[in-house]
Parts: C-alpha cells; sequence; structure tokens
C-alpha cells in the first residue's frame, strides 16, 4: 500500500474525480501548481491551513507515481 493511499481520495462527488487531499476539495493538481509557480511548503500551509505538510509530500509521491506509471504503458 502506498503511503499516500490515506491521504489522496478520488471521489466521483467532488472535483469531477480529481485527486484530492483527503475530504478536502484540494486537488493534487492545484498543490503542484502551487509549487511550480514557486510556492514554498511554508506558504501553502499559511495560506491553506487544513493542509499538512505531509498532505503536499503525499501529493508529489502520487504525482510521481502516477507519471512512473504512464511511462511503463
Amino acid at each position: 500500500m502506498k503511503t499516500y493511499n490515506k491521504i489522496i481520495k478520488i471521489s466521483s462527488d467532488k472535483r469531477f474525480e480529481k485527486p484530492c487531499i483527503r475530504n478536502t476539495r484540494i486537488t493534487v493538481f492545484d498543490i503542484l501548481g502551487w509549487l511550480g509557480s514557486g510556492m514554498t511548503f511554508e506558504e501553502i500551509l499559511v495560506d491553506y491551513p487544513e493542509l499538512s505538510r505531509e498532505d503536499i509530500k503525499a501529493s508529489l509521491m502520487f504525482a510521481s507515481d502516477r507519471e512512473r506509471k504512464l511511462q511503463t504503458v
């Protein structure tokens, strides 16, 4: 079991089945976008106090695994 499975959830009733952080509407894509735009972990956590460092790390791990799966297809 991947360590992010307890954090990243895909639900048919949230954000068109995009992977989200637990019960929030914050997607992995949102977090990657913020990091890509130059925001630090600390800035994200200040702006979105419902997130934790583990949530951000889980998003990175999820994206990495998804990319790896795409490369092996």
